[in-house]
């Protein structure tokens, strides 16, 4: 028989006539009634088709078949009850954890800091895992548990993924202080006349500001492609091209270097970033409560 055909309190039954050695006392530990115990155990045995005890006077003795059995039972019952007890009564003050968050590098600024700082006052022992996710990967990885949740743009995935906006972000350009071309702000001409930096982690298509232009039947000549952000803008701070970029990693990104940053010249939509969980941790405590804190962080 598949275990998923078998009803698991029956070995809630098995371990409580194994721990008291006599029926009477196993059903007034489960608060069941003889019959009850009697009737679980003869399913028992038509599913092991082992007697499973044998009657000694007044006490239940266990098989070979039984005494093999009971060691993995409660051990499974020993873990289910703590895993069930664990989140019912989950503490973040009291937890010891670690939450695994995909996030994109240019996320990351923008996240950790808040985040440890609140985990630090609320959640001392609760500890976070902040990797990258292969986007093709997220649904299957929040679906096994190796992602507790996902943050990115809004991506296609079926209805099973949970998301929820967690904030909202534009595009700016940024120069080099005392770029030739770029005094003030750079009007659409401006722009296009200039070489730029395109980032991103694939390795061909176009960016969104590329897509964007596109529909405006315009084209920008784009001199390096790399993989990070922070790169891009150190080689924009020793040369005359020019990057577009989120704007909130933008301050952060360029404080310490002599850039500056700049309006997008043509209408851009919003970036939105998600956030992502499975259907099963949807109402999962510790789940649920690190999501309201990351929602809470970037109201």
């Amino acid at each position: 028989m598949h275990v998923s055909r078998l009803d698991l309190n029956l070995f809630v039954v098995l371990n409580a006539i194994y721990t008291e050695g006599n029926i009477t006392r196993a059903a007034r530990s489960l608060n069941l009634t003889q019959p009850a115990i009697s009737h679980a155990l003869g399913r028992l045995r038509a599913v092991f088709d082992d007697p499973l005890f044998v009657r000694q006077g007044s006490a239940m003795m266990p098989t070979p078949l039984t005494r093999s059995l009971i060691a993995p039972v409660q051990q499974a019952l020993k873990t289910l009850t703590s895993s069930v007890q664990q989140t019912a009564s989950f503490d973040p003050a009291a937890t010891r954890r670690t939450f695994t968050i995909g996030v994109r590098d240019v996320l990351e600024s923008r996240l950790l800091p808040p985040l440890v700082a609140r985990l630090k006052a609320a959640a001392p022992a609760v500890d976070i895992a902040s990797v990258r996710a292969d986007r093709r990967e997220v649904e299957s990885e929040l679906a096994a548990g190796t992602l507790d949740l996902a943050l990115d743009v809004l991506l296609n995935l079926p209805d099973r993924v949970r998301r929820t906006r967690l904030l909202r972000d534009t595009l700016v350009v940024v120069a080099r202080d005392g770029h030739p071309e770029v005094g003030g702000n750079p009007d659409l001409d401006c722009y296009l006349r200039q070489s730029h930096v395109l980032v991103s982690s694939r390795r061909k298509g176009m960016g969104l500001e590329d897509v964007e232009l596109a529909r405006l039947g315009r084209h920008r000549h784009v001199a390096l492609r790399c993989q990070q952000y922070y790169a891009a803008c150190r080689v924009v701070a020793d040369s005359d091209l020019l990057l577009t970029m989120p704007q909130q990693y933008a301050y952060s990104a360029n404080a310490t270097l002599p850039n500056r940053i700049f309006p997008v010249p043509f209408a851009m939509p919003p970036l939105d970033v998600y956030l992502y969980w499975h259907e099963t941790a949807e109402y999962d405590p510790a789940n649920r409560w690190l999501r309201e804190t990351l929602l809470a962080l970037f109201s």
